[in-house]
């Protein structure tokens, strides 16, 4: 339905090419504009999927309990970690 925007922005451009008033033509050139720039917003959410995501899915529980075992590990020679304190 994204489309309808694209048919608008055109109808806007087209007035704004025929009227003789110049507030009605900068009116119209920003409504088609507008129309233009939601049209496009339109066919990328129709592309590529809503703008947001949701942080949970982007690592499973499998993944995320891997990555806790691994930074959990002990140093190889069993010595503590160094301290980075200044």
């Amino acid at each position: 339905m994204y489309w309808l925007y694209l048919l608008l922005a055109l109808g806007c451009f087209a007035f704004a090419l025929k009227t003789p008033n110049m507030g009605l033509m900068s009116l119209a050139l920003l409504g088609a504009l507008a129309f233009l720039l939601a049209w496009v917003r339109g066919r990328y959410v129709a592309r590529f999927g809503d703008l947001q995501r949701d942080p949970a899915t982007l690592v499973d529980s499998d993944e995320l309990r891997r990555l806790r075992e691994q930074a959990k590990v002990p140093p190889a020679d069993g010595s503590d970690p160094p301290s980075y304190s200044p």
